[in-house]
């Protein structure tokens, strides 16, 4: 069943984070995408704004003494250069607001079967430990928060983004209704892989052809296999063949053609879809913005009327 607009949760601390000069992490991207899905016609009501957790939300998957060490920067260097981020208490606010639209991102996918969500999908986060960019993971509070607090059953994360969601596969090793399945590239970051429920490791020298195939097969037999009644989609464009970090081939046209046919499985199967944006990483912020719009383009083909 088709609607007139699909919910966007953003805010605009998203990128108001001040970063070192040439700082690899393109910290404007979440603004100019919400400018482009303006331009291509979003709707002011499709806009909701993401709201912040509180610390406790975060506890209920990471270690408190990790959080209190976060809170006090009483990480050693060494620690924050795993991290990627200068410690400030802005990035704290930013960090606990992305966190807070993904948990959000699922209570409307839940009503109105998709919901996307500009930021979001820092998997890389561990128990007790942060890594790549990622400081808590967005993505295991949001599952935990489905099966503890709205009584879901099977909760499917589906991670395409180039690098391997080593986090979230730690943090559900135990949770038989949290099921973790990532397509990474096998030899990108991080080199030690973790154990997902279903890991994925393409070629590098893979064909956009073999790429959008693997990632249709993967998901359609995670579905049929697990019968879940939510996915978390991490719809990372580091796969695309001019990012900086990622080391695929894959075209423009092919992420469009992977974003469509993810959402188009799950509208099929009327399984409640909530999406994150997940990696990118592009000097020129116009080309970046533009992948991260194949998933808008997508989700506008599919559910507008």
């Amino acid at each position: 069943m088709k609607r007139n607009s699909t919910p966007f949760i953003y805010h605009p601390i998203y990128s108001d984070l001040v970063l070192p000069p040439r700082h690899r992490y393109p910290i404007g991207k979440y603004r100019a995408l919400q400018q482009w899905a303006v331009r291509h016609g979003a709707k002011p009501e499709q806009w909701l704004t993401a709201q912040p957790l509180n610390w406790d939300k975060v506890a209920t998957v990471h270690c408190r003494n990790y959080i209190r060490r976060l809170q006090n920067n009483d990480f050693t260097k060494a620690e924050w250069r795993r991290i990627g981020f200068p410690w400030s208490q802005q990035l704290l606010t930013r960090t606990l607001t992305s966190a807070g639209g993904t948990l959000q991102t699922v209570e409307v996918a839940l009503q109105q079967q998709l919901a996307i969500h500009f930021s979001g999908g820092y998997h890389h986060a561990h128990y007790d430990w942060g890594s790549g960019f990622c400081l808590i993971n967005d993505l295991a509070i949001a599952a935990r928060h489905a099966v503890d607090n709205l009584g879901l059953s099977s909760v499917l994360i589906f991670d395409t983004d180039v690098h391997q969601g080593d986090g979230t596969a730690t943090l559900f090793s135990n949770e038989s209704r949290i099921i973790t399945c990532s397509i990474h590239s096998q030899k990108n970051f991080p080199f030690n892989k973790a154990q997902s429920d279903i890991d994925v490791g393409v070629a590098d020298d893979i064909s956009e052809a073999d790429y959008l195939q693997t990632v249709f097969d993967t998901l359609e037999s995670a579905i049929n296999r697990f019968q879940p009644q939510l996915v978390l989609y991490d719809a990372g464009v580091d796969i695309y063949q001019r990012d900086d970090l990622g080391k695929l081939g894959i075209s423009l046209a092919g992420i469009y053609q992977r974003d469509l046919q993810v959402l188009g499985l799950l509208q099929q199967r009327q399984i409640a879809t909530a999406v994150v944006i997940g990696g990118g990483y592009q000097r020129q912020l116009d080309r970046l913005v533009t992948a991260h719009g194949q998933l808008l383009r997508a989700a506008h083909h599919l559910f507008s009327a």
